[in-house]
């Protein structure tokens, strides 16, 4: 038996008013494909629409190889548009009155970046990354789960009589899996970086420095604007930046290490891969190269890695329904909004 007090608490609890009144609103109203809320005078949204598209989108970086004149920085101020390369997504979707939303996407795409794109202003106090002369390329493959919020949807306060707005900003957030693989090219070929351990990522001299996998975690967020075409189309733009838990996206994070200690761990190929690719400093490098000594400055462990993407998409709606006549003479029973 409950003691009074608990059930006097939960009578009054605000967990069962809102259950109370969400029950209530479902008694009253007739099953949810009699629910509308209008489109236009011809069309009418059921509460949850689907939505199936595909995205062209620019993907870029920001890491610790190549960059713009000054000092490298983490920030949009090392941003190089040169860098852009073209990346694609499908998506599928599923809104909720035109306010929340739940998209399940996978993009693919590719990043790069390298330190000769500084020879231009390797006379300014970029020379030190020009001379230490990296480079590297990686494919890119992301699976995600994000939402959407459109806030003038949700605070405008429309109800289902009204026509909601053709063109709705929204922001986005949520997680995802992505994979990626930096290569440096030399000598004609692409070379993966990641076995090569470059600074002594897993080397017991180096015990504060992880290897790192290929296969990550990602945090994606960023703004959209939604513009309606047709009641059954609808087009995108989106920017969105990945916020990771990584600064091996370039396979560059911190400090030279002695070089002899790659025999201790690498045989073959494997080895003298590491041997040119791990430091490969300009033979003609001014005197600020002497920091490619072991122990000198590779990368900035305090700026991780980033990507990110500008997305078009073009999206199919599911849901809509034609009636005979305008909703607003028929006798369906329209349930009231909960937002």
């Amino acid at each position: 038996m409950i003691p009074k007090l608990h059930l006097h608490s939960l009578l009054y609890s605000p967990t069962l008013k809102v259950c109370v009144v969400f029950f209530l609103s479902i008694m009253v109203c007739k099953p949810a494909a009699a629910q509308y809320y209008l489109y236009d005078d011809k069309y009418y949204d059921n509460p949850f629409l689907f939505e199936a598209g595909v995205s062209l989108a620019a993907m870029n970086s920001l890491t610790d190889v190549g960059g713009r004149r000054g000092k490298g920085t983490s920030g949009v101020k090392d941003f190089n548009f040169k860098n852009t390369k073209p990346a694609g997504s499908v998506y599928v979707a599923m809104g909720y009155q035109n306010v929340f939303a739940a998209r399940i996407e996978a993009t693919v795409g590719a990043i790069k970046g390298y330190d000769s794109i500084l020879e231009s202003v390797k006379k300014s106090n970029a020379v030190g990354r020009y001379n230490r002369n990296l480079n590297f390329r990686s494919r890119i493959s992301e699976i995600t789960l994000t939402g959407e919020f459109h806030p003038i949807l949700f605070f405008a306060n429309y109800n289902e009589d009204q026509f909601p707005p053709n063109l709705s900003p929204y922001l986005i957030a949520g997680i995802g899996v992505y994979h990626f693989n930096p290569q440096a090219y030399y000598k004609g070929n692409w070379i993966d970086l990641q076995p090569l351990h470059t600074e002594g990522q897993g080397f017991a001299e180096y015990p504060a420095r992880k290897n790192y996998t290929l296969t990550q975690v990602n945090f994606p967020f960023g703004i959209g604007f939604r513009y309606e075409l047709t009641r059954f189309l609808n087009v995108r733009f989106e920017g969105i930046f990945r916020k990771l838990t990584t600064d091996y996206l370039d396979d560059v994070s911190t400090r030279y290490i002695q070089p002899e200690l790659f025999a201790k761990y690498l045989r073959g190929t494997n080895l003298t891969n590491a041997l040119i690719l791990n430091n490969r400093g300009r033979a003609d490098a001014l005197p600020e190269a002497t920091t490619a000594q072991p122990g000198g400055i590779r990368g900035n462990p305090n700026n991780e890695d980033h990507y990110m993407t500008l997305n078009l998409k073009v999206g199919l709606v599911i849901g809509r329904e034609r009636v005979a006549n305008s909703p607003r003479k028929t006798n369906q029973q329209k349930c009231p909004r909960l937002f």
